[in-house]
């Protein structure tokens, strides 16, 4: 069992980390299955239960090397009110070929980081590049996913200059004290402001948590180039920015289909591709804008999972339950 302190201490290095999310992504394409999130709801408004399970074939023929696993994931919003985490999760690993259990993993810091991860691979692959002057980031929301990229941001864009707001002025002051420790960044500023962060941005990355008030940023605050990565599903992007992209991505196309509705996703767009099939196609950043929305896929938790767990079992970190 890997608690999140055993899971930090396991973590692959950011190399590794954007590696095991692109193997994710293009194992979506061919060689996984997995269908879109399974949901219960309580009673609660906006409470909700979540089981993502995920199968990955590999290359042996015994299937020795397939991966098997689960994401349990629940969230009370009212938690927050109580000074409680409004989401919890556990990834479960079991045994390709045999079903026996091998892994309970607390999913929050392995959730935080895979999904940066795959920022991270949509970064690196589809970020604009300017000339003559630092490259633009715009940030809002400065929760776990903004610590959880940074790193990932320090790695692919050094020097970069990062504008950074969160409703909360002491997240976004932690969030830029924390990127300004990296010094791997020219500035660091905070804003009043969502679009105040977003205008001017090459690329803009929108974390924030869920709530009732959705595609919260104008369209004209985002810049006609910009790269937009959107972890949130629509709560900061309107649609238009959608329909007007130059390219329109998705992590999984089945689950993004799945979760659209009158409410959320509410009038954007089928997506042209997926990450994977992009990735696959070797699609070159087009001119004008691009967004990847990526809702966060199962399989992700379960590659990444299966690396830490390599990890642990090699350092002795976690704890051996009896069966």
């Amino acid at each position: 069992m890997l608690f999140r302190s055993d899971v930090l201490a396991a973590l692959p290095p950011v190399e590794e980390r954007l590696a095991l999310a692109e193997r994710t992504m293009r194992a979506l394409v061919a060689n996984a299955e997995m269908p879109p999130k399974i949901g219960v709801h309580p009673r609660e408004a906006g409470s909700f239960g979540h089981a993502m399970p995920a199968l990955l074939r590999g290359a042996a023929a015994d299937g020795s090397d397939d991966l098997l696993g689960m994401k349990w994931v629940v969230g009370f919003p009212s938690n927050r009110a109580a000074g409680m985490p409004a989401i919890h999760g556990t990834v479960l690993l079991g045994d390709a070929r045999t079903g026996v259990p091998r892994a309970i993993i607390d999913a929050g810091p392995l959730t935080a980081h895979r999904t940066a991860a795959v920022s991270g691979v949509a970064i690196a692959r589809w970020s604009p590049v300017v000339a003559g002057r630092p490259l633009r980031i715009g940030i809002v929301g400065a929760g776990a996913q903004g610590h959880s990229h940074l790193p990932v941001l320090a790695h692919l864009l050094p020097g970069a200059v990062m504008a950074i707001h969160d409703v909360v002025d002491d997240a976004a002051a932690g969030l830029a004290a924390a990127a300004e420790a990296t010094e791997a960044f020219t500035a660091v500023a905070t804003t009043e402001d969502a679009e105040t962060a977003v205008e001017g941005a090459d690329l803009v990355l929108t974390l924030v948590a869920f709530g009732p008030e959705r595609q919260r940023v104008r369209p004209e605050a985002f810049a006609p180039g910009a790269t937009v990565v959107a972890v949130d599903y629509d709560m900061c992007v309107p649609a238009g920015i959608a329909r007007e992209a130059a390219a329109f991505l998705v992590d999984d196309r089945a689950q993004y289909l799945a979760t659209r509705s009158a409410t959320v996703f509410r009038d954007y767009p089928d997506p042209g591709g997926m990450i994977g099939e992009a990735l696959a196609a070797d699609l070159a950043r087009p001119a004008g804008r691009v967004l990847v929305t990526h809702l966060g896929v199962g399989l992700a938790d379960v590659v990444f999972g299966d690396a830490l767990l390599r990890v642990a079992a090699a350092n002795d970190i976690g704890v051996v339950l009896p069966r």
